[in-house]
């Protein structure tokens, strides 16, 4: 029935549209190509692909294979990574997926000691999730995701590496810079200035503005931090970041970081990996090393 090949082969077809070119990509000649799926679809009793035109199309049976081949390829391609590494005597790879904007320098700080203990292992820090990592976790495109916010599935693993407060942050001339914490309404007529998320997905909506039916005058995206806190620091806005991270920059700039509300707002940094994975060394040894650095 089903075999790894027809799964790589319908991948092919999706991705270049033609027989000849699918061939060609799969190191294989059009004749064995087409009599490995014709051999398929005489067990299956159905067809896998019409012709359309130059190009072929997936019948519905075509699509659901190549679905599967989309989640069960990277992990081939993942376990013979792995083994070709032991068989090698290497240590292995690591790639790790960030959904915390400003948590990447304190990731700097975790991988410069981990490299000096794991000379063989190769690494690669994947920036470019706002949300959405979770996926790649699944599917075997990263080992490691960096979050604020868990989503829970039975298959990952999350370890919560270090607490913060997250803070308003205000230039030290701002009228609510001498304040213990700030209320709500004392929002509405700030500029906030945030990273390019979703309101629904930033803490100071999720848990501070919309709990309390406010909101902000302007709300403005800026990518990077050191930017958004020059903004900051000008009197242009407001903006919300990591306390940890704010004192860091507050020792150089004219900044000051303000409680939200009495309670504050509470947040964890949490690493998840792949529950099947829990035993690898490399990645406990990541954890350990997160978890102790600030």
């Amino acid at each position: 029935m089903l075999e790894r090949i027809h799964l790589e082969i319908l991948t092919a077809i999706k991705e270049h549209g033609t027989l000849t070119k699918a061939a060609d990509s799969l190191h294989l000649s059009q004749s064995a190509l087409s009599h490995s799926i014709k051999k398929l679809e005489g067990q299956i009793g159905t067809s896998i692909w019409k012709k359309d035109g130059r190009n072929l199309r997936l019948t519905t049976a075509g699509e659901r294979v190549q679905t599967l081949a989309n989640r069960v390829l990277p992990q081939f391609s993942h376990t013979e990574l792995l083994l070709n590494q032991i068989a090698k005597g290497e240590a292995g790879a690591l790639r790790i997926g960030m959904e915390c904007h400003p948590c990447y320098q304190w990731l700097l700080r975790v991988i410069q000691p981990y490299l000096e203990e794991w000379p063989d292992i190769d690494m690669d820090v994947k920036q470019a999730f706002q949300f959405g990592a979770l996926g790649a976790l699944l599917s075997y495109e990263i080992d490691v995701l960096i979050t604020p916010d868990p989503l829970y599935k039975p298959t990952i693993e999350y370890i919560p590496v270090f607490d913060y407060e997250h803070r308003l942050v205000v230039c030290e001339s701002h009228t609510l810079s001498t304040q213990a914490f700030v209320t709500p309404n004392q929002l509405a007529q700030e500029v906030l200035f945030s990273y390019p998320v979703e309101p629904e997905r930033l803490d100071v909506f999720s848990q501070f503005l919309s709990p309390a039916k406010c909101t902000v005058k302007k709300h403005k995206y800026i990518e990077t931090t050191e930017i958004m806190l020059q903004m900051v620091a000008a009197g242009r806005g407001v903006c919300a970041l990591p306390g940890w991270l704010v004192d860091e920059y507050a020792k150089s700039m004219p900044i000051k970081s303000i409680r939200f509300g009495q309670d504050g707002i509470k947040k964890q940094i949490f690493v998840g990996i792949r529950k099947d994975e829990q035993q690898i060394s490399y990645l406990q040894d990541f954890i350990a090393q997160a978890s102790k650095t600030r």
